[in-house]
């Protein structure tokens, strides 16, 4: 196999390194991951500027762009083949309900979705990394299974995991996305200079987050594993919308 490997905490985090070690063992591994954090990027393009692809001392290549960036050019440019598999984390905390509208991690994995190929996002629930072996190795049994059993047409899949020891990670839990609380307000400040500057907000607290949803599997120290589409028709107005046209 060939897997494509990025994230949005960036080139040197170690979630990143701890998922590339983890799939080596299935073949080649490419690594184009964003130079700086870029959390919350969601799927932005960067179209104002040129990017540039340079390579760590890692041995990672890294751009000075956006996660959608990274897969995007490689897919379109920088690879001479498509991969066989699209992967983006581990994210340093949890990818769930509505997160996953902003969350650069998933919009890796998702840009890879929209070029038809599989992909999978992964994410560590609590900041820390605490236990991020063991993440790295139930990330390594989802593909490794993906190899043995493969599913038809591509797929966009947002894995969040417990930080727990590997043996403590007992079942795999397909849900459905939960729903947060607005987000916390905005924080005022005075800047040296004198100007009012803003930091945006916590995410809020779960709201819908009931027997099913990301949000229940994880606190019940569950995998949660959320398959995923792009359109957002709200099909259920479509009717609606017509009758206020015509009328």
């Amino acid at each position: 196999m060939h897997i494509l490997i990025s994230n949005d905490d960036g080139y040197l985090a170690s979630g990143l390194v701890a998922l590339v070690e983890a799939m080596r063992r299935f073949g080649e591994v490419t690594v184009v991951a964003p130079e700086q954090n870029c959390s919350g990027a969601s799927n932005s393009l960067t179209l104002n500027r040129p990017l540039t692809v340079q390579k760590g001392s890692n041995g990672y290549l890294y751009m000075n762009g956006t996660p959608t960036d990274c897969v995007h050019v490689a897919l379109t440019g920088l690879l001479d083949h498509l991969p066989d598999l699209v992967v983006s984390g581990i994210n340093n905390g949890q990818n769930m309900g509505d997160d996953t509208i902003y969350s650069g991690t998933v919009a890796a994995a998702m840009e890879g979705y929209l070029f038809g190929l599989p992909s999978i996002a992964f994410s560590h629930v609590d900041k820390g990394h605490a236990h991020l072996e063991a993440a790295a190795h139930l990330a390594a049994d989802l593909v490794a299974r993906f190899v043995e059993h493969r599913l038809a047409g591509p797929f966009l899949l947002n894995v969040n995991i417990p930080n727990l020891p590997y043996d403590q990670l007992r079942e795999i839990r397909c849900t459905r996305l939960g729903k947060r609380h607005q987000a916390e307000p905005v924080i005022r400040e005075t800047s040296p200079r004198g100007e009012t500057i803003y930091w945006v907000g916590s995410a809020g607290e779960a709201r819908l987050a009931g027997p099913g949803t990301d949000f229940h599997a994880v606190a019940s120290g569950l995998v949660s594993i959320t398959p995923l589409q792009i359109d957002l028709t709200h099909v259920e107005q479509l009717g609606t919308i017509s009758d206020w046209l015509r009328a």
